[in-house]
C-alpha cells in the first residue's frame, strides 16, 4: 500500500469513527421508535454502519444523520419484508396438520429461498411480477396470462425468462 493510500485509509477510519462516535446513539433511538424493540434497532444500527465499512470509498456526507436514516431505512424495509414472509409461512405451517410439517431445518431453508425470491422480484418490472406470480402461484398457462393481462403470448414468454433468469442469477451466481 503506498503512502497515500494508507494516508486516504486512515482518514477514511477516522471520519467513520468520527460518524459513529456523533451519531450511533441517535440512529439507534431513531430506530428504537419505528421497531419499538431496542434488540433489533440496535442490530440495525451496526449493519448500518457495517454497510458503510464495507464500502470501497465511505462518502463524507454533509448531512450525517440523513445519510444514515437512508441507508437504516432500506434495512429496515428488508428487516419488514422479511418478518412479513417468515410469518406468512408460519402461518401456514401452523394450518398443517402435523405429521406433514418440515423439520426445523427444512423450515429455514424454506425462509431463505422465500426471501431470496422476494429479493429477485422486488428487482424484475411490475408485469415480469405478474406474469412469475400468475403462472407459478396461480398455475395459469401462458396463454391465459397473455388474455389475462391483454398482452401477446410471446410477451409472456419473454418475461417468464428475463424473470427465471434474474432467479437464476441470485441462486448460482
Amino acid at each position: 500500500m503506498s503512502g497515500a493510500q494508507l494516508s486516504s485509509t486512515l482518514k477514511s477510519e477516522a471520519n467513520i469513527d468520527s460518524l459513529y462516535h456523533d451519531h450511533h446513539s441517535w440512529l439507534k433511538a431513531w430506530l428504537r421508535k419505528r421497531l419499538s424493540c431496542t434488540e433489533t434497532a440496535s442490530d440495525l444500527a451496526q449493519d448500518t454502519f457495517l454497510r458503510i465499512l464495507l464500502k470501497e470509498c465511505p462518502p463524507r456526507p454533509d448531512s450525517p444523520r440523513a445519510y444514515l436514516s437512508t441507508i437504516a431505512r432500506g434495512l429496515l424495509m428488508n428487516h419488514w419484508r422479511r418478518q412479513t414472509i417468515e410469518q406468512a409461512y408460519l402461518d401456514l405451517l401452523a394450518s398443517q396438520p402435523k405429521p406433514f410439517l418440515p423439520s426445523v431445518e427444512e423450515q429455514q431453508l424454506v425462509l431463505e429461498t422465500l426471501q431470496q425470491l422476494a429479493t429477485v422480484l422486488e428487482g424484475v418490472s411490475e408485469r415480469d411480477r405478474q406474469v412469475f406470480l400468475l403462472a407459478r402461484l396461480d398455475g395459469l398457462k401462458y396463454q391465459q396470462i397473455a388474455e389475462h393481462l391483454g398482452i401477446s403470448l410471446n410477451m409472456v414468454q419473454k418475461a417468464m425468462v428475463r424473470t427465471l433468469h434474474a432467479c437464476y442469477r441470485v441462486l448460482y451466481a
